[in-house]
């Protein structure tokens, strides 16, 4: 099977009532994939599929890619959020001005130096995992940076309180909202 658009979303009302009776295939793609145009892959159900789409064009979780009326079928790209390191930079209220710097630039620079992709909220800082666990927590061990701490959660706790191109930066093309509910420390 060959796709070349996306039809519709899981979350437009007119393809949530068809599918309410519908059989669902899905094609799980994690972050990075689903920012591809083109790739081939098989669905849950064992379909082969590629996608061919225009550039620019970024799959989001629940998009529609194939629909058979005669069999009530449809294609559902699913998108699997990877984890995310969250460096926490709250202990550093308080600190001196000159420490604040300091971590703050040695952490940036520690980050930037493996091409991590970030985004700050308030005192945490998000990086998605592009690498091994362990690595990222070596490097973040490695430097032993004052008043700062880190740890890994699931990028579904974090999602929900980013914006869409704070999303698209950690999750690529995984910019939609699962529903989920977190955490209050997560705000």
């Amino acid at each position: 099977m060959i796709v070349e658009s996306v039809l519709g979303n899981v979350a437009e009302p007119d393809w949530t009532e068809r599918l309410s009776n519908a059989k669902v295939d899905d094609l799980v793609l994690d972050q990075w994939e689903a920012q591809k145009s083109r790739l081939r892959k098989a669905t849950s159900l064992g379909t082969e599929l590629a996608l061919t789409l225009s550039r620019g064009v970024r799959l989001r979780d629940g998009d529609i890619l194939a629909w058979d009326e005669l069999t009530a079928t449809a294609v559902v790209a699913r998108i699997a959020l990877g984890e995310v390191m969250v460096v926490h930079l709250d202990k550093l209220h308080g600190e001196s001005l000159d420490m604040v710097i300091r971590s703050a630039v040695e952490l940036g620079h520690a980050i930037g130096n493996q091409h991590w992709p970030a985004v700050v909220k308030g005192t945490k800082m998000y990086v998605p995992l592009t690498v091994d666990r362990k690595v990222m927590d070596s490097v973040m061990r490695t430097h032993s940076f004052t008043g700062i701490s880190h740890e890994f959660i699931a990028g579904t706790e974090v999602i929900a309180y980013l914006a869409p191109h704070e999303s698209r930066r950690l999750f690529g093309g995984a910019d939609s909202t699962p529903h989920t509910h977190l955490p209050a420390e997560l705000n």
